[in-house]
């Protein structure tokens, strides 16, 4: 509240010395150069299509098990949204399918580090590599997770964040950010996000207003203290629920120790999904569903032709999972009463 106060009272409300100092951490945060703060997420894959020049005619891999925001990117600039199924396992995009989806028109690689847990990053970036394509990050649920030990971000060309008020690091609003070792891309998105202006008045390109508000950042100045603390938390309670949740009817995301998750929700799949919510719900628990509708079968994509069967195992997960609860705030005597209500499922 203090922050907040400050900020009012200096009447700073777009740029200044909340955006400038939010910058200069979050880059330290993720290990990187340079990061450019903006209005959402989903500005942030957005503004990384552009500095990517990719566009019309042009195509991007995108995971189909993903919140939409990952395939509206490529959307927005006039290219076409290429969808591979998720690794049955883990249920992040499945690397081994990634290069028979590959064309003459293919311009990027998305990698989704989905629920707060990194995906196959080596892998993916050597496709990447191989085929002459941009990797990008979307980090949107994995505010300082880490693979091999070196936090998310700065693994692809770019590197893109949210900060929606449900995230590990969330502000009291709307924000997200894009970070990047490339500093002719931090360059170019820095310009975009402000109405493509260095100079007043003067406008290279298109641009855009995405700017991230300094209310926005103050939040995140002082909450970027705790983040750490709480995706420790996060992790402890994950540690409690793979322990002790021991129904066979239930599965959980597989778990890797080089990709160290800050389990931005807490995922599971289970046959009879409204068996299982009418089961939660009459002992006061009530799940989320993440994703219910994979992305290729939304009616927004119809027209790239996607069919049901056409991505089994993203397809499975939609009309599975369930997200239990999963926050720092959660006390021990909630996670027990919890485990103990899975557990009593049949």
């Amino acid at each position: 509240m203090q922050a907040i106060e400050n900020t009012l009272e200096k009447g700073e409300y777009s740029g200044g010395k909340n955006i400038e100092e939010f910058e200069k951490r979050f880059s330290e945060l993720t290990n990187t150069k340079f990061n450019i703060a903006v209005n959402s997420g989903t500005s942030a894959l957005h503004l990384a299509m552009i500095a990517g020049n990719i566009g019309k005619g042009d195509e991007v891999i995108v995971p189909a098990n993903t919140f939409i925001a990952t395939a509206w990117a490529p959307a927005y600039t006039g290219a076409k949204p290429v969808f591979v199924d998720c690794n049955p396992l883990d249920w992040e995009i499945d690397s081994t399918k990634i290069e028979e989806q590959i064309s003459a028109k293919t311009k990027a690689i998305i990698g989704v580090h989905l629920y707060g847990q990194p995906c196959e990053i080596d892998s993916i970036k050597q496709i990447a590599h191989r085929n002459k394509l941009l990797f990008i990050e979307d980090a949107a649920q994995a505010q300082g997770a880490e693979y091999k030990g070196k936090k998310v971000g700065g693994f692809g060309t770019l590197g893109c964040f949210s900060f929606y008020p449900t995230k590990n690091l969330g502000t009291y609003g709307e924000a997200g950010a894009i970070s990047t070792n490339n500093e002719e891309i931090y360059q170019r998105v820095k310009k975009l996000r402000n109405n493509a202006s260095i100079k007043k008045y003067e406008h290279d390109e298109i641009g855009f207003n995405m700017r991230m508000g300094c209310m926005e950042a103050a939040v995140l100045l002082v909450k970027m203290k705790y983040l750490e603390a709480w995706n420790n938390k996060r992790r402890e309670i994950a540690l409690k629920y793979q322990k002790y949740i021991d129904n066979p009817l239930i599965h959980f995301q597989k778990q890797y120790v080089e990709r160290a998750s800050v389990y931005h929700l807490f995922v599971i799949t289970t046959e009879k999904r409204e068996a299982m919510i009418s089961h939660l719900n009459r002992h006061n628990i009530f799940p989320g569903m993440h994703y219910p509708i994979p992305c290729h079968l939304q009616k927004a994509f119809k027209e790239l032709g996607y069919k049901k069967g056409d991505f089994p195992n993203a397809e499975y997960l939609a009309d599975h999972c369930l997200s239990i609860p999963m926050y720092p705030e959660l006390t021990e005597e909630e996670t027990d009463r919890i485990i103990e209500v899975l557990n009593k499922y049949k």
